[in-house]
């Protein structure tokens, strides 16, 4: 009797460092589809609709005017506030909800893994997808202030300079450093689901820990337990990137310095392998345990 011969074998990977990029390529229609279905289920029955991703960081950025800027008197290295805010809270928002959304993949769509076969790696990469819709309308928000500053103040201290053309890099490490992390702390919430609500409390006391609401300059002259605060932020991989935007866009403060960013950068790619082979480990019996 001869050997049949299949098209396409489904086994577990052996190899914990392989990713199919052949496969995940094959795959990218129904990333689209899932991309489509995030962005819709994200709309669906609401009145303003995409307008609430341009409202939330408006609010904010009024928030943080009146307790940081106000209250707290927290200098914005000689920029505006709405712009040094907005830089910060656009890069932000859009790391913590990629971050927030591949953190929960086993969890939010055991159903479907249950169901048929496709590569797992294909929903968290949707998720990171997606999200860049949301950045681009805080972005666009964030470039048409910064216009308005340019025209009608001409005395603005913000202004562009080369480092700007680094932004699409920016923009691929805040996505590469969601994913890791996010694949990580999802693999491990499939056991512990208490996780989920530990991992939003870090989150939110992460934000802080960056230099979102205040300048990192501010930190230089500061240490704790002998060791400078300045070092101790820029040990934050989110740092380096979101003061290179800043300055890139804003030229505020100083530039954090190249061995910072190509740390960042280092940091995400070993985070990105340790987060393939966690992914790649938990996907084969996940099941049995969500």
């Amino acid at each position: 009797m001869a050997e049949q011969k299949w098209d396409v074998v489904i086994k577990p990977k052996d190899n914990l460092f392989s990713v199919d990029f052949k496969e995940l390529w094959a795959y990218r229609d129904l990333c689209s589809l899932f991309v489509k279905r995030n962005i819709i289920t994200q709309y669906k029955q609401t009145i303003l609709g995409p307008v609430w991703f341009v409202v939330q960081p408006a609010l904010t950025v009024i928030m943080y005017m009146i307790v940081f800027g106000g209250i707290a008197g927290i200098p914005t290295d000689g920029v505006p506030r709405p712009l040094f805010y907005l830089a910060g809270t656009c890069m932000w928002n859009y790391f913590s909800e990629c971050l927030t959304k591949t953190s929960n993949t086993f969890v939010t769509n055991a159903g479907i893994f249950g169901k048929v076969y496709f590569p797992r790696l294909v929903m968290p990469i949707a998720d990171v997808v997606s999200n860049l819709l949301r950045f681009g309308i805080q972005f666009g928000f964030f470039v048409l202030i910064y216009a308005i500053y340019a025209v009608f103040d001409p005395n603005c201290a913000a202004h562009l300079n080369w480092y700007v053309l680094l932004f699409p890099l920016l923009l691929a490490m805040m996505a590469g450093l969601a994913l890791g992390f996010g694949t990580i702390i999802s693999s491990m919430t499939t056991k512990y689901r208490d996780l989920q609500v530990l991992f939003t409390f870090i989150v939110q006391l992460w934000m802080y820990a960056t230099p979102i609401v205040y300048p990192l300059s501010q930190t230089k002259s500061m240490q704790w337990m002998g060791i400078p605060v300045h070092k101790l932020m820029c040990l934050n991989p989110v740092t380096p990137v979101i003061e290179t935007f800043k300055y890139g866009f804003l030229g505020c403060g100083d530039f954090v310095g190249w061995r910072w960013l190509i740390y960042s950068f280092v940091f995400m790619t070993l985070l990105l392998i340790a987060g393939i082979v966690v992914f790649n480990k938990v996907q084969k019996s996940f099941m049995d345990t969500v």
